[in-house]
């Protein structure tokens, strides 16, 4: 008898665990830096085209891999060669490449999540308000959480937290978190943009978000940056979406899915938008520094000296707690999944071995978590996103792709689904790898 396999419950906590893998800290940290950076709408108009493209692609064509296969990308890839050429190792052993980059991109970013369960705390406890507008201080604090063995405790927490919700399995730890993250973060983050409407001077910001600059269109940088933007905020990679498809029901609408997904991914984005850059211009600051320094240093600042300032904090660093943790049960359930399947472990025990591997690692990258960040994001992800799309649209067959979409969908894809994956989702994901490469990241 074959042993029954764990899943979602229902089509919501399906769309919300997948929001949660999507809804990370490109969201909200390079996001609102970006558009302001690249003039507001101006940059905003090629995201969005390019969030429908991938969303009508990619995001479905792993979905629908992970459906197919009922595992993770290493039986996902050998499936596809299977049916290709009878034999599934080759698929197999590329299959790999997306499950490793999974546990790297973990492992650090298992160390930022473990930057934000400090300030998180700091902020509910008010010490992140005592810093004031104390500038050094505010950056030596920073300074001394993101060093080499700088976040031990936060950081073991995290991972703590993390296993915790996954030992439960998918149904009794990954959806229930998220039916509990997700809402509450929309719900807060939507709360924090109506209160930083009504600060005087944050018209300034809206004023720049929705202003566009034709003669910035003509900029091919400025494409490249909202396509890499668009590509890593739907979280396509070869792993997450397609382990989180594996646990998806063969009577639910892929499609619909994806719809739902790419629409409360880029919701997250434009809310964190209405609140960052709005806040730091009702706090007179000009946002000229993206990544951690945004988040940490900068915005903190704001923070402290802006009316209900103390508030807002608190409300902000939860709001980044639930986007990572919910990014970061993503990341470490193909791993899981890996020894699951493979090992044939239990799932506590599969959880438990993985936890540790990726605290042991954390713990020793945290003074490089830049570099090791930049190399898993510039290579391995665009890589596992383009062999996915290599496996499902080219490997194995129009035949197969079209039904494993289908399945469970009253109304049939379009005959475009399937030259938009293989003649531009396709080449478009080995252009992030060579772009990223060249320009060192795109998103």
């Amino acid at each position: 008898m074959a042993k029954e396999r764990d899943g979602f419950k229902s089509r919501t906590g399906f769309v919300l665990a997948c929001i949660g893998s999507a809804v990370g800290m490109g969201n909200i940290w390079r996001f609102p830096y970006i558009v302001s950076d690249w003039g507001g709408m101006t940059f905003l108009f090629p995201y969005l085209m390019f969030v429908i493209l991938i969303a009508s692609t990619g995001v479905i064509e792993e979905m629908a891999l992970g459906r197919a296969a009922k595992s993770g990308p290493i039986k996902a890839f050998g499936m596809c060669t299977e049916l290709r050429t009878g034999k599934k190792r080759t698929g197999e052993l590329i299959g790999m490449i997306p499950v490793l980059g999974s546990m790297a991109l973990a492992v650090g970013y298992t160390v930022v999540v473990g930057w934000i369960f400090k300030y998180a705390f700091l902020a509910l406890s008010g010490n992140l308000y005592t810093l004031g507008q104390d500038m050094g201080a505010i950056g030596g604090l920073f300074d001394s959480t993101a060093t080499s063995f700088g976040n031990n405790s936060w950081l073991v927490i995290t991972v703590l937290v993390t296993a915790v919700i996954m030992a439960f399995g998918i149904a009794g730890g990954i959806e229930k978190a998220n039916k509990v993250m997700m809402p509450l973060l929309f719900v807060l983050f939507l709360g924090l943009s109506v209160y930083i409407f009504t600060l005087p001077g944050s018209e300034n910001g809206y004023h720049y978000i929705f202003t566009i600059n034709p003669e910035g269109l003509k900029d091919v940088r400025l494409w490249i940056y909202a396509f890499g933007q668009a590509f890593f905020s739907l979280s396509i990679a070869g792993n997450g979406t397609v382990i989180y498809g594996s646990y998806l029901s063969d009577f639910e609408d892929i499609v619909g899915s994806a719809r739902n997904v790419a629409f409360f991914d880029t919701l997250a984005a434009l809310l964190a938008a209405f609140v960052i850059i709005p806040g730091m211009a009702a706090g007179g600051a000009e946002l000229s520094s993206g990544g951690p320094g945004l988040m940490f240093i900068y915005l903190l600042n704001v923070f402290n000296g802006m009316p209900g300032g103390k508030i807002c904090g608190m409300i902000f660093y939860v709001c980044v707690l639930f986007a990572g943790m919910s990014s970061l049960v993503n990341l470490y359930e193909a791993p899981v999944e890996t020894l699951q399947e493979r090992l044939g472990l239990k799932r506590p025990a599969a959880v438990a071995v993985i936890a540790v591997t990726g605290c042991g690692a954390a713990l020793f990258i945290q003074g490089i978590v830049s570099g090791w960040m930049d190399v898993v994001s510039i290579y391995i992800c665009p890589l596992g996103a383009m062999l996915a799309g290599i496996m499902f649209f080219w490997v194995a067959g129009k035949d197969f792709a079209v039904e494993a979409v289908n399945r469970g969908r009253e109304k049939k894809i379009g005959n475009w689904f399937i030259p938009l994956g293989k003649y531009v989702l396709v080449p478009a994901a080995f252009v992030a790898l060579v772009a990223g490469a060249l320009m060192g990241g795109i998103g």
